[in-house]
């Protein structure tokens, strides 16, 4: 079990991200129990607080390999176990498009229904939100030390957005009302990837004989990585070395990569992540322009933090704003990379605490 902070819901409500609720003033309950939970292709985080005095108090945290279980009620049980405490309010943040009270995962093969899971768990009430949105929502529990700043922090107001490859590509909002954000969930990932140059033609004929359709999440997220090191050792006719195919074999193609580009083992994996920078400076700035995001471009996810030594910021600088007319603008919104790999679940507890009293 990980030790895991308490979070104070009245400073959530007053640091420089100070999100509200979306459907109501920000009162806060004063007691209950509630459970969060960080669904996403590759892990699931669970945890369970008591709300005392105004703050989430941590009793249990775990994380588990969301394909080890074959439904989120599985996961829930091993977590869970036959503990008879009533859970009033639960909030899952799913890495998919929530459509009413359901949601299907797109990089994993569970199906969330929340009036179902009620019944079935016997939790008083279930809320679903996308796991980008409940990141937004967790930013606000964040000290500045969990972030990394890569370009000038320019203290800007307006929206804000965050944008988190992982083993997908995930993209929120924060609409900025004068004196709060207010979070919403995007599709924005699967939007079409854009080549710009010659090798980004390439690489987008290669994709499109594999895939259907060629969106962002096939060039920023893990399995992005995948896709540009497998298209530059076909593109450049190099030989795999023989060490690289037992690790890809033996472990996430993605980590196995990135730790031979971090090494600087293999010229083709350092090629392969400076492309993955290139275009993950470049859809940042594509999510900035969308949402006019002069309050900041947040990274989240887990691929980032793990890279930062790869992490260029003048090339990153330059990749952010070179978008022709609009560079001024660009050139004004600070970009940080979020290091807390449990913003969602923050942002979910967050959410299932005011959803007690809603």
């Amino acid at each position: 079990m990980e030790n895991y902070k308490t979070i104070s819901l009245p400073d959530i409500r007053v640091l420089k991200l100070a999100m509200a609720y979306p459907s109501r003033e920000n009162s806060l309950p004063s007691s209950g129990t509630i459970l969060a939970a960080d669904v996403g292709g590759t892990k699931t985080d669970l945890a369970l607080f008591q709300i005392e005095d105004g703050q989430l108090i941590s009793i249990k945290i775990e994380r588990y390999p969301t394909s080890d279980h074959d439904s989120f009620i599985n996961a829930f049980r091993a977590f869970y176990g036959d503990e008879i405490s009533t859970i009033d309010c639960a909030c899952f943040g799913v890495a998919g498009p929530v459509e009413g009270n359901k949601v299907h995962g797109v990089n994993f093969a569970w199906e969330i229904d929340a009036t179902k899971l009620e019944k079935e768990l016997n939790i008083k009430r279930i809320l679903l939100i996308n796991d980008l949105e409940a990141n937004a929502f967790g930013l606000s529990a964040l000290e500045e030390s969990d972030f990394i700043v890569l370009t000038e922090d320019k203290k800007g107001e307006g929206n804000a957005a965050i944008i988190s490859p992982g083993t997908g590509l995930g993209e929120a909002g924060m609409y900025w009302d004068g004196s709060k954000y207010h979070p919403y969930a995007t599709e924005g990932g699967h939007c079409s990837f854009g080549p710009s140059n010659d090798l980004d033609m390439k690489l987008w004929e290669y994709l499109n004989d594999e895939f259907d359709h060629v969106s962002w999440e096939r060039v920023v997220s893990g399995q992005g990585i995948k896709n540009i090191y497998q298209f530059l050792r076909k593109y450049k006719g190099e030989k795999e070395p023989e060490w690289l195919t037992e690790q890809i074999k033996n472990e996430d193609a993605a980590i196995a990569i990135s730790s031979a580009a971090l090494e600087n083992k293999d010229s083709t994996c350092v090629e392969t992540l400076k492309l993955f920078l290139k275009y993950l400076a470049t859809e940042s700035a594509q999510l900035a322009l969308k949402a006019k995001a002069t309050g900041g471009i947040y990274i989240g996810g887990g691929i980032a933090p793990k890279v930062l030594d790869l992490i260029d910021k003048n090339e990153f600088y330059k990749n952010f704003t070179n978008v022709g007319r609009m560079k001024h603008l660009l050139k004004t919104i600070p970009v940080k990379i979020v290091l807390n790999d449990k913003t969602a679940l923050m942002g979910a507890a967050y959410y299932a605490a005011m959803g007690i009293s809603n």
